[in-house]
């Protein structure tokens, strides 16, 4: 018999042992927090929040990369900000300085650097947008200068790390929402 519980269906059973009915609900409870534990797992991941910030000089409507925090804030101004969780240059590749968006680009397709095909001359010389290999993800805002960008990532578990050659990656998710709340123009800076 299948009786529904809330929004989860329990399947009931007649058991003749009280020995066997007592695993089977235990391993039933378990098998449910381990189905739940596994929709959670593959939620997209987004971890954004409106926090505080003390941005004195820095106009609303800015991004702030925080490298040292592996952070990156949209200044709202009145001493709030967005800030989302992202993965910086590695030791060696990271900068500092100002930047502007100067693209906004959808599924888009990468080119690897003449730097990263050296470090991995396997990799194709482009990996079309929206392909599991595209390390791009769905969106990506390229910065003026023309090397680095801001964009999502096919390697969530990289967030919160030093793991790029100097982009500023995001979860899709967070790059989606960064994505649709600035424009080309927008001014960036980058700070240890």
């Amino acid at each position: 018999m299948v009786r529904n519980l809330g929004r989860l269906p329990v399947v009931m059973a007649k058991v003749r042992h009280k020995g066997t009915a007592n695993m089977l609900r235990h391993k039933g409870w378990a098998a449910i927090a381990a189905a739940v534990t596994m929709m959670c797992a593959s939620a997209p991941a987004s971890a954004r929040e409106i926090v505080s910030f003390d941005g004195s000089g820095v106009q609303a409507g800015t991004i702030v990369v925080k490298t040292a925090e592996r952070r990156l804030y949209l200044v709202l101004g009145d001493g709030r900000a967005i800030r989302y969780p992202v993965a910086v240059g590695r030791p060696g590749k990271q900068w500092q300085g100002t930047a502007r968006i100067a693209g906004k680009h959808i599924q888009p397709a990468w080119t690897p650097p003449a730097e990263v095909l050296a470090d991995n001359p396997k990799l194709p010389h482009v990996i079309p947008g929206g392909t599991p290999g595209n390390p791009m993800g769905p969106r990506a805002m390229t910065l003026s200068g023309g090397q680095y960008a801001i964009h999502g990532t096919n390697k969530p578990a990289s967030i919160g790390t030093f793991a790029s050659y100097g982009c500023i990656r995001m979860y899709n998710n967070d790059i989606l929402d960064l994505f649709d709340r600035v424009g080309v123009g927008t001014p960036v800076v980058v700070s240890r």
